[in-house]
């Protein structure tokens, strides 16, 4: 494989379910008092649908960078700050072991705070409602479960299980209104494409595998070298070739040989996404604030 075999095209990615999601956020706006939306900590922009964004218009916003155990902690900071406007709020967390949760809530109340005034000057007192908005993958079901302190919505460790829109109970102060996943109807930009198969938001056989991971050392490459370096025992005449021919070092270390000596593509395609999107090279983020 090299750079003339790559494909040029857009990505085009829009399950029919997807423009029904779409259209499932609009129409429940109207019910929300606030909006969840999760991106991935790792790929901030690339997770962030422009299409939601447009959706919310001036809708009261906490963006939860989900997965932040896996992401560059000065990264992370620096998207918390470019990503704040006086209608969004920027919370770091995992919604896998609960860290950060707290603020997140904290960060929606502080949004509501003048709202919440008012109805109380009224005599109304109800729970916060926040629509849970994201692409597949990203954590939304988990984040609601952990919220709810039970399993109320269905998480697995693949894209597209939610379906239908759900509300749940979060305590008696939150009630969450849970969303399908939802991706745009065609990337563009290669990289955005990229990044999600990376971390997993797009199906993997959706796209080359070995392809996406010729990328992922490509990027690694770049900017986190010493990881690279540590995790396959790398040389620095290791780290002096092409991404294509590293991602081959990087098989044959790992004893992941076919017969006649040849690389097995596929097996260290798979080896080396399932060990970034686990975290055992490291924690990385592909892109900078």
């Amino acid at each position: 494989m090299n750079e003339t075999n790559r494909n040029k095209n857009p990505i085009n990615w829009f399950p029919g379910h997807m423009a029904v999601t779409r259209r499932l956020i609009r129409e429940s706006l109207a019910d929300v008092d606030m909006v969840f939306e999760l991106l991935d900590a790792r790929i901030p922009q690339s997770s962030r649908n422009p299409e939601i964004a447009a959706l919310l218009g001036n809708k009261p916003c906490v963006i939860l960078l989900n997965k932040a155990d896996l992401a560059d902690p000065e990264q992370t900071k620096k998207w918390q700050s470019s990503l704040r406007t006086d209608t969004v709020r920027c919370v770091a967390i995992d919604s896998k072991n609960g860290s950060g949760i707290g603020d997140a809530v904290a960060a929606a109340r502080e949004l509501l705070k003048d709202k919440w005034d008012r109805l109380a000057e009224k005599g109304v007192c109800r729970p916060i409602r926040a629509m849970v908005v994201g692409i597949p993958n990203v954590g939304k079901s988990t984040l609601i479960n952990r919220l709810a302190g039970t399993k109320k919505a269905k998480a697995e460790n693949r894209p597209g299980v939610t379906k239908t829109k759900q509300w749940v109970k979060a305590g008696k102060d939150l009630e969450l209104l849970d969303m399908p996943g939802i991706l745009w109807p065609k990337f563009e930009d290669e990289e955005v494409g990229r990044n999600l198969a990376m971390t997993g938001a797009i199906r993997d056989e959706i796209l080359d595998s070995v392809e996406i991971a010729v990328f992922l050392c490509e990027k690694l490459l770049s900017r986190y070298a010493a990881s690279l370096r540590e995790r396959y025992r790398l040389t620095d005449g290791d780290l002096s070739k092409e991404p294509y021919e590293l991602f081959l070092r990087i098989g044959e270390k790992r004893g992941m040989l076919k017969r006649g000596a040849e690389i097995d593509e596929e097996r260290c395609a798979s080896m080396i996404l399932d060990e970034f999107r686990s975290g055992a090279i490291g924690r990385i983020t592909l892109e900078e604030a």
